[in-house]
């Protein structure tokens, strides 16, 4: 386990996945980060890499050539190794290799980066394709928020509070995790999404038409709260697990696929591609105040 800290916080993070374990503000003694408690869900923060949600029979096609790979990609169940680590920043890195490429047919690297700036955490990842061809590949973020936040009121006394009014609709996967074509209003010019202990019945709630970058988890009951900001993420997924005490914020670059859609990974919805050499570069920040 490594650590990285300011005045602020005290943050722990795990080579495996180059995963978050712990967002502990010092001033406020709360411990934002689910505990990844396996009785609802044993995770706390995965990073989602090459693809995000599942993909049909749980393989993707490229050039004709079939490729297993589960939900959720490669990275989150594999150990990165520390390129860099200072007294507030650590930086991990993936590189491909002989197992990687069996399911994902393309060299690159893969840096994860934590930075701490007072009460912000700067989570960055950065792909570089290392191939000598065009690269695909989807990214996202899934961090676990423990609600009640500082054992203050319980779960249905939270919302979750866009930076701008929205309209914005659901789009609802199967109980298979894939797109069936339901789409459901949820905000109409407001910004305040109420957490209810079983509003995820039906699984996540998934935005494809957001406008806010920034979102945050609060209660009137408190004045701490926890805001994610995801600039350059254009789809969002909110989600728990019935019944447990956190949620999910997840900024996605990417999606699954749909029921009965099958598609060549390349033109798979909302991929992303790198040329040869070429990097991508995107940033998510948590701010616990």
């Amino acid at each position: 386990m490594h650590q990285i800290e300011n005045e602020t916080l005290r943050v722990q993070v795990r080579e495996y996945g180059a995963e978050l374990t712990s967002i502990y503000n010092k001033k406020t003694g709360i411990e934002h980060l689910w505990n990844a408690d396996e009785a609802f869900w044993p995770w706390h923060a995965p990073v989602l890499f090459p693809i995000v949600g599942r993909v049909l029979n749980d393989e993707i096609s490229i050039d004709g050539n079939k490729y297993e790979l589960e939900k959720h990609g490669l990275a989150r169940k594999l150990n990165f190794k520390v390129l860099e680590q200072s007294e507030n920043k650590i930086v991990f890195a993936l590189t491909s290799n002989d197992d990687t490429l069996k399911v994902y047919p393309y060299k690159f690297e893969f840096l994860i980066g934590y930075k701490v700036v007072g009460n912000k955490l700067f989570c960055s990842y950065e792909v570089l394709n290392r191939d000598t061809q065009e690269i695909h590949f989807s990214l996202g973020a899934h961090p676990a928020f423990n609600v009640p936040m500082g054992g203050a009121g319980k779960y249905e006394d939270y919302y979750i509070e866009f930076e701008q009014n929205e309209n914005i609709s659901r789009h609802h996967i199967d109980a298979d995790g894939f797109f069936d074509g339901r789409v459901t209003p949820i905000l109409q010019g407001d910004n305040k999404l109420s957490l209810r202990s079983n509003m995820f019945a039906d699984d996540a709630y998934i935005f494809k038409d957001l406008q806010s970058r920034k979102v945050t988890i609060k209660s009137d009951l408190t004045p701490h709260s926890l805001a994610v900001s995801f600039p350059g993420f254009p789809y969002l997924g909110i989600w728990a697990k019935v019944g447990a005490p956190y949620v999910c914020i997840e900024p996605w670059l990417g999606c699954a696929d749909t029921a009965g859609k099958p598609t060549d990974y390349k033109q798979k919805e909302a991929v992303l591609r790198l040329a040869i050499g070429e990097k991508l570069n995107r940033e998510i920040t948590i701010e616990a105040n």
